[in-house]
């Protein structure tokens, strides 16, 4: 399908490019704020500045010296977040239209009024908190690596030769006067690129922002480095021992920067080499010799020069040496000779719709603004997209081989981690002194309507039509889950089911399957949470009867093949091996059996993949009886969103589903009664030996997710822990600079969900952020009850948001997917803003009397047990155990 973004640019007299995209589909506006200053543009000794200064950019500016979050959430701001990266850092939010002002303020006021309100107390507590950050970074599995991959690639010298997250000296020495000279050098408005998307024309933002960023004086001229593409003679071979389940394999070529034809060639000699399971590496090491578990490859695009990378996660107890000569023998063949004419045209299939794909969101981390961004930024051109495009669409196989030719049999870097036992300012027109733009209206939220029918063979269709792109989500949602477990299957026998649907039916293989989707351009997907499953698809809309077709075949007709089975099972028995190595699985695979009971349906590890023992146990025979009782058309419904009406679409579901019929046994009946739960605190250290920060995960049992005073329940963990201005994560974050985000939070469930409150924080403040944390949870029930401001502040976000929350077709599917599971009204969202707004204080208070009993919790900590269990004990909240 063509792909476009009519975009309107012009640039303001101080040097400010600013590009407008209009789109009114959802009266919203994305504001993408891009400084063509990244890690590269840092000198020596002063590694991880660029993202530091990015965190400081949240913490004020002089007319407006407080959390930048905060005014954004008393307007329904959706995706907003700062990043940085080798060549840019960029800002971006989507609000509703009315508060598009504010973000103006705030964007110029930081651009042009910062140093006024950075202060050396403010740099110390980003300074940790960004310090914390790199720690958790490393602190997970194969965390180090692309560091490695950076100094390894890149020679000294080389501006990509470093990490953006920097080193811990360099971040400890970061001054005052290292702020204002990155500020006053790299965040001009002539070094900017200001993208707005959404419900406004150019008309309309031109004033607006020539008011509040035209007075805002140029930077100084830049120097700009020139591409690099360093050249390796050799091979350079090197080896890292983490703690890491299985031995991964990195290999990458330093190639052109992002804006080379030969750079988009190679992302398509990616897709052919490891971008899915009919991909040459996928099929001769994971599907035929199965020695992995997974591989990709493709590009990591950079302005200087990019990356191409392929990645083989090695099968636990296969050999990495044969792992590396398959990869070798793979690579050799496919550059002796051009690739096949199906390859090719699947690859870039593959490429194209997911470039539609994301088109779809106006902002946040992709997107529109973001495609016209990057364009504007590194092309000097905010289409350029549609050149990257027009290379994919245009590659033949010589042009793959000769890419490929020209670059991968230069020297590569290889990394294998094995387990570890002329400007003019114009006048001043907005007075920064008024304060930030009050916004004093709300859109209403534009939620579609929804349609039902019924095909013949009693199958429920759920129909909302969303036709911004050509594109159609539909789900097959059954009443299953990992709950279903409980009635006589094996543990994680639900996951394992829906996983083997893809891998073969009894017309299709498991690669003809893989083959057939790249072809369509869909993507389907198969999983479950604890009380429903799904498959779901994403199809576009010109190919949307083969692709239903396709999703019927699978889920009626899965062949459950032994050998599949047999593959998969060492897939699971692996990612379960990686949970048992990640903090936070661990956390959720041991809390759940504390918290409801071993006998209990929701008394299983929440990562939904069960044992080693029970997986190793399932049969085929399992999986075919699990399917049989529970994936049947009279425990299903079909939910579709997007780019088609019912008219056209149930005759489509009839002809692929209406035949199928429910076996004559009854439905099984799950048992989910609640349970007291622990009624003592306790704490389980689970020890991990150099570990650099602590992960804290502690739970205890509350309501379901569909009880009447949900929103309450909602509004008060917004103020307590739910979001970034919450009490929690302004306490252990910005106060103290002891983690890098801590939050409560609870898990949907049809019966009792369980409330989290998560912390992962430095080694050294273990015991005190636990303290930190009870003393926050104590004082929303007795102390320091919520306050009018809190409560007015988590309505507004609330409200103002929805309009931005179901922007996308998958957003509104995954809310009708929820008013499903929970019996909610099937336009529930519909009365979301009435019941925020009714909301009192009184309700809120309830319920964190009802929710929050600091007495109960159960602690996990996952940690360096040497480090800090003394002081962990010392805190006297109840028993400690290790494990």
């Amino acid at each position: 399908p063509a792909v476009d973004i009519p975009y309107t640019e012009f640039t303001l007299d101080n040097g400010l490019r600013v590009v407008v995209h209009e789109d009114r589909k959802a009266p919203v506006v994305a504001v993408s704020v891009w400084y063509h200053v990244g890690s590269k543009d840092e000198p020596e000794g002063k590694t991880g500045f660029a993202h530091l200064f990015e965190h400081l950019m949240f913490n004020g500016s002089e007319h407006h010296d407080g959390e930048y979050f905060k005014p954004l959430e008393e307007v329904g701001v959706t995706d907003v977040n700062g990043t940085t990266w080798l060549d840019r850092t960029n800002y971006f939010e989507t609000v509703p239209t009315p508060a598009l002002e504010r973000v103006l303020f705030l964007e110029s006021d930081r651009m042009g009024h910062l140093l006024g309100a950075v202060t050396q107390e403010k740099l110390d507590n980003q300074r940790g908190v960004v310090q914390n950050e790199k720690r958790q970074g490393e602190n997970q599995p194969y965390g180090r690596a692309f560091d490695r991959l950076q100094e390894g690639i890149f020679p000294v010298g080389h501006p990509y030769h470093h990490s953006t997250i920097g080193s811990m000296e360099d971040l400890n020495a970061a001054s005052l006067e290292d702020v204002k000279t990155w500020f006053r050098t790299y965040y001009g408005p002539n070094n900017a690129v200001l993208v707005l998307a959404g419900d406004i024309s150019a008309e309309e933002a031109k004033p607006l922002v020539e008011a509040y960023f035209g007075s805002i004086p140029a930077g100084p001229p830049l120097t700009k480095a020139r591409a690099w593409v360093p050249e390796h003679e050799d091979n350079v071979h090197e080896t890292m021992q983490d703690r890491v389940p299985q031995a991964r394999i990195y290999r990458v070529w330093a190639i052109p920067g992002r804006t080379d034809k030969d750079a988009t060639i190679l992302d398509v000699a990616g897709q052919i080499l490891g971008g899915g399971k009919t991909s040459r590496l996928y099929k001769d090491l994971v599907y035929e010799r199965q020695i992995a578990t997974g591989v990709q490859a493709g590009v990591f695009p950079f302005e200087l020069s990019s990356l191409f990378f392929i990645q083989v996660d090695v099968k636990p107890g296969e050999s990495v040496a044969e792992a590396n000569a398959r990869l070798d023998a793979v690579l050799a063949d496919f550059l002796a000779s051009a690739p096949a004419a199906d390859e090719v045209a699947r690859a870039k299939t593959g490429l194209v719709a997911d470039a539609v794909k994301g088109l779809e969101k106006v902002g946040g981390f992709g997107g529109k603004a973001v495609t016209l961004a990057q364009g504007a930024v590194y092309a000097d051109d905010p289409g350029f997209f549609k050149q990257e495009l027009a290379w994919v669409e245009g590659a033949t196989a010589r042009d793959i081989q000769a890419a490929a030719a020209t670059w991968l049999r230069r020297g590569y870097y290889q990394l294998d981690v094995l387990p570890f036992a002329s400007y003019s300012a114009s006048k001043e027109d907005v007075d920064r002194t008024a304060g930030l733009p009050k916004v004093e209206s709300t859109p209403d939220l534009d939620f579609p309507a929804i349609e039902e029918a019924t095909l013949s063979n009693g199958m429920k269709v759920v129909l909302a039509e969303r036709h911004a792109v050509p594109l159609v989500n539909v789900a097959v949602s059954f009443d299953a889950g990992y709950a279903a477990d409980a009635v006589g299957a094996k543990l994680g026998t639900a996951s394992l089911t829906l996983d083997m649907l893809d891998e073969g039916t009894s017309s299709r293989s498991a690669l003809d399957i893989a083959a057939e989707l790249e072809s369509l351009g869909a993507t389907l997907r198969t999983g479950s949470n604890l009380d429903t499953s799904q498959v779901t698809m994403v199809a576009l809309g010109s190919r949307l009867g083969a692709s239903l077709d396709l999703l019927a075949d699978v889920v009626e007709n899965p062949a459950f093949d032994e050998k599949e089975l047999e593959r998969l099972r060492q897939q699971r028995i692996a990612r379960i091996q990686q949970e048992m190595n990640q903090p936070v699985a661990i956390a959720l695979r041991l809390l759940p059996p504390i918290l409801y009971g071993d006998d209990h349906a929701y008394g299983i590890p929440f990562t939904g993949s069960g044992t080693i023992e029970s997986v190793k146990a399932i049969t085929r025979d399992d999986l075919a009886a699990f399917h049989k009782a529970w994936l049947r058309p009279d425990n299903a419904t079909i939910f579709v969103v997007g780019d088609t009406t019912m008219a056209a679409i149930q005759p489509l579901l009839e002809s692929v589903f209406g035949d199928w019929q429910a076996p004559a046994e009854p439905l099984p009946h799950k048992v989910i009664d609640p349970v007291e739960g622990p009624q003592a605190s306790r704490i389980i250290i689970v020890d991990r030996p150099g570990s650099p920060q602590s992960l804290i995960l502690a739970g205890e049992l509350a309501p379901p997710t569909g009880v009447e005073n949900n929103i309450a329940i909602e509004a008060m963990n917004d103020i307590l822990g739910g979001q970034f201005t919450a009490r929690v994560n302004m306490n252990l974050r910005e106060d103290k600079g002891w983690s890098y985000g801590a939050f409560t939070f609870m898990q949907d469930a049809r019966g009792q969900r369980p409330f989290f409150l998560y912390a992962p924080v430095q080694t050294d403040k273990t015991a005190v952020s636990i303290a930190e944390a009870i003393k926050e949870l104590k004082a929303i029930t007795d102390g320091k009850p919520p306050t009018p401001e809190e409560l007015d502040r988590t309505v507004k976000n609330n409200v103002r948001s929805l309009p931005g929350r179901f922007e996308t077709s998958g957003a509104v599917l995954g809310a009708m997917l929820s008013n499903a599971r929970f019996g909610r009204p099937l336009d529930y969202e519909e009365s979301l803003k009435e019941r925020y707004e009714g909301l009192t204080l009184a309700d809120i208070e309830a319920a964190a009397k009802e929710i929050v009993h600091p007495e109960r919790l159960v602690w996990i900590v996952v940690g360096d047990r040497a480090k800090i269990e003394d002081s962990v004990k010392a805190l006297g909240i109840g028993p400690v155990e290790t494990r």
